[in-house]
């Protein structure tokens, strides 16, 4: 992010000439060694030169990533390039055409301008989200080199990455955890929560001592050898014990190292709000607070336009306290609901009442919006597999206000309920065997059983399908700052089944009109009290119908005002306004 009193292309200019500065550096000496005190058996290699000109910018005064649409990828099952039935990083790279080809006139890739990798640092779950070492790919993923070579290729496009960054705790398996549980006086102890007596016994004399700072808690204390340990989440994921400096420098490092070393774009932050207890409150503590104010300067201190975005999951209100000062963006986890809610039952009610809140609360647009992810039943899922449902929700999603986030297969409508690997499917490039993903005989975990039927290769030359949906909505949403960058601004109507706002952002004016319902609307009419408006000429440009022009009272609004005749049932209609 740049500083109030520095222009932004002035930032990326210096951050230019300082990326040359290094290169340049790099390559008049042997390139040393990295100590990051860390064990690795991972060879990490020299930055590369990237083009950053075809990289989202981040307009006027915001920032690239309100430029950006991401894409949530499970790297274990978007594609798999070597045949083991485990999707990997080079086969992320042979896929990145069809999330964005880097040509901005073509219009068969899906156009997404940014990605988010679910972890992929070595771990000994499926998942990921215990690190066993964070200075390492996971073998089953691919190497450091290439990670390196997928940003590479990610920025030729025109594509920023993201990473998952897991700090509130470790695998039991990583070499801190395993010294401390062994021996009470390994160095590594404190880099964790201990309890030599059992926690949940009342008349541990701690509960009654103010100096104590552990949790006070009946969850997440796990007995081993040498005493009791806490793990908010699971026996085999302790956490890390951020009262100890010395485990700020090690984190810090890590950061450092991705930052730096591996070019990511920035992180997205695992259960951030767990990250320090404070007696009986778990979460969202002032403490918290505290330590991701410092984090903030220290990332922003190596790339300023590096990025975060923090999984908060909480109410709206818990969740802006992070924004600006600790997080750049944090998942609007109510919102995400209020999008189901409303296309479920066909009620514009709950996703304007969220819509009102947010843009009154936050900072303009610094909030990520999404539908589901991979912790979540899929969208399909919570719609009864229909498309034309899915949508109006991906119409909601891709033109409302914030930092859209997409989970793979998403937008041709993958399903998948719990339990959580079967959210995390292997995605469906074909009907043939194994969905296409593989040349094993079988995948890490099978496709959905529907795969024959819902699939990239089926929906792609499809202008009526669900990825063509997609694929418009994603190309109109580039094409406009408004949509991107711009003011929400309700607009009345009387049926709850239309939901009528404007998007507007220096001279860029939209009228957006979603018919959440399965009738046509045929009796409507659209009020705006004032706007910036001062003249009425009006073209649809998501179907392409005519449209009428509104006629503008004084203040720049509209009475009375219909588009369209008719609004065909589940109907998205874009209409510029000049």
């Amino acid at each position: 992010m740049a500083s109030e009193n520095t222009p932004v292309n002035d930032q990326r200019l210096l951050l230019w000439l300082t990326l040359v500065l290094l290169l340049s550096l790099a390559a008049a000496c042997t390139a040393p060694i990295v100590d990051h005190t860390q064990p690795s058996t991972s060879t990490t290699p020299a930055a590369t030169a990237i083009t950053l000109a075809s990289l989202p910018g981040g307009s006027d005064e915001l920032f690239w990533w309100n430029d950006t649409i991401f894409y949530e990828i499970f790297v274990r099952s978007f594609y798999d390039s070597d045949g083991d039935g485990i999707g990997d990083l080079n086969g992320l790279v042979e896929k990145l055409d069809y999330l964005n080809d880097g040509d901005p006139t073509t219009t068969n890739d899906l156009g997404v301008t940014g990605i988010w990798l679910m972890p992929i640092a070595e771990s000994p779950s499926y998942h990921g989200y215990d690190v066993a070492d964070y200075y390492g790919v996971d073998e089953e993923y691919g190497t450091n080199q290439d990670f390196v070579r997928l940003m590479e290729e990610a920025h030729k496009r025109g594509i920023r990455v993201i990473v998952d960054l897991v700090l509130n705790h470790t695998s039991w398996k990583y070499p801190w955890f395993v010294s401390a549980q062994k021996d009470v006086n390994s160095p590594y102890r404190d880099f964790y929560i201990w309890s030599e007596v059992d926690p949940l016994h009342m008349g541990d004399p701690r509960y009654r001592d103010p100096n104590y700072e552990g949790p006070l808690s009946t969850h997440g204390w796990h007995r081993c050898e040498t005493g009791y340990y806490f793990g908010y989440f699971s026996q085999s994921m302790p956490d890390l014990n951020y009262r100890n400096p010395a485990v700020t420098d090690e984190m810090q490092k890590v950061i450092r190292f991705w930052l730096e070393d591996m070019n990511v774009d920035g992180f997205r932050l695992d259960a951030i709000k767990h990250l320090i207890e404070e007696g009986r409150q778990l979460e969202n503590t002032s403490s918290t607070h505290e330590w991701l104010s410092d984090f903030y300067s220290f990332y922003k201190g190596i790339d300023p336009e590096a990025m975060t975005v923090g999984e908060v999951w909480s109410p709206s209100t818990e969740v802006v306290k992070y924004i600006g000062d600790q997080l750049d963006l944090a998942f609007e986890f109510d919102m995400a609901w209020a999008f189901i809610f409303s296309v479920r039952f066909k009620d514009r009610s709950k996703v304007l009442y969220a819509h009102r809140l947010i843009t009154e609360r936050y900072p303009s647009n610094q909030f990520a919006t999404f539908l589901s992810n991979h912790d979540q039943e899929r969208v399909m899922n919570e719609l009864n597999e229909d498309v034309n449902r899915a949508k109006v929700a991906a119409s909601l999603l891709l033109t409302g206000p914030g930092v859209p986030f997409l989970y793979y297969g998403e937008e041709i409508g993958h399903v998948g309920g719990k339990p959580d690997e079967n959210i995390r499917t292997p995605m469906q490039w074909s009907d043939g065997d194994n969905a296409g993903f593989t040349t094993a005989t079988r995948a890490w975990r099978p496709p959905q059983r529907n795969y024959y039927q819902v699939n990239v290769a089926d929906q792609t030359d499809d202008p009526e399908s669900l990825l063509s949906h997609y694929r418009r909505l994603i190309q109109v949403r580039n094409a406009h700052p408004a949509l991107r960058l711009g003011e929400w601004q309700e607009v009345e109507t009387e049926d709850k089944r239309l939901y009528a706002f404007l998007r507007h952002r220096d001279g860029d004016t939209l009228l957006v009109l979603i018919n959440l319902g399965d009738e046509p609307i045929d009796n409507y009419s659209l009020s705006l009290e004032e706007s910036s408006l001062r003249e009425g000429s009006a073209t649809e440009i998501f179907t392409d119908y005519t449209v009428n022009a509104p006629t503008l009272n004084p203040n720049g609004g509209f009475d009375n005002y219909t588009p369209l005749v008719e609004l065909e049932a589940y109907g998205t209609y874009i209409v510029i306004l000049e």
